[in-house]
């Protein structure tokens, strides 16, 4: 972000940390509530994309309040060649919410990450093994969830 902040860009920052409005036109609603139209609003968010100041708008899901009150941290290891290929097919399972790269350490190989849900242990374990067979990795551990943490956006403006 450009070192000096518009007050309409001031105002933007504050309502886009408190999240999207829950409706059919959030955009719009927001536009609203900062006081500009909302082609302004298009035309600054996109400018910050441009310029690395956003990178993305993403939804917060709580997957408790969603039915699905089971869920677990899946890591596998997987060559180096073969992870953008293997994320991908991994993504592509309805019960993963995302799946990423990380680099590996010493005594921890597992370079894919991924977050399956379901909405008993079973199921979870169950998608799992099908995730394994399609992928061709028998290598993987499966990190239980055991604690909804609080999600919260970061507050940049007071």
């Amino acid at each position: 972000m450009a070192e000096s902040v518009s007050d309409m860009e001031r105002r933007i920052l504050a309502a886009l940390q408190d999240g999207l409005p829950r409706s059919r036109t959030p955009y719009a609603d927001l536009a609203r509530q900062v006081g500009i139209s909302t082609e302004e609003l298009f035309a600054v968010l996109e400018r910050w994309k441009q310029d690395g100041t956003l990178r993305r708008i993403g939804a917060i899901v709580s997957h408790f309040q969603i039915g699905l009150a089971d869920g677990a941290m899946v890591v596998w290891k997987v060559e180096p060649e073969r992870v953008a290929h293997v994320g991908a097919l991994l993504a592509g399972f309805e019960q993963v919410s995302h799946a990423y790269e990380r680099q590996t350490a010493p005594g921890w190989g597992y370079s894919l990450y991924t977050m399956v849900h379901g909405t008993t242990p079973e199921m979870v374990r169950q998608t799992v093994m099908r995730m394994s067979e399609a992928a061709g990795v028998s290598d993987y551990q499966v990190l239980s969830t055991l604690k909804e943490l609080k999600k919260a956006p970061p507050r940049y403006i007071p």
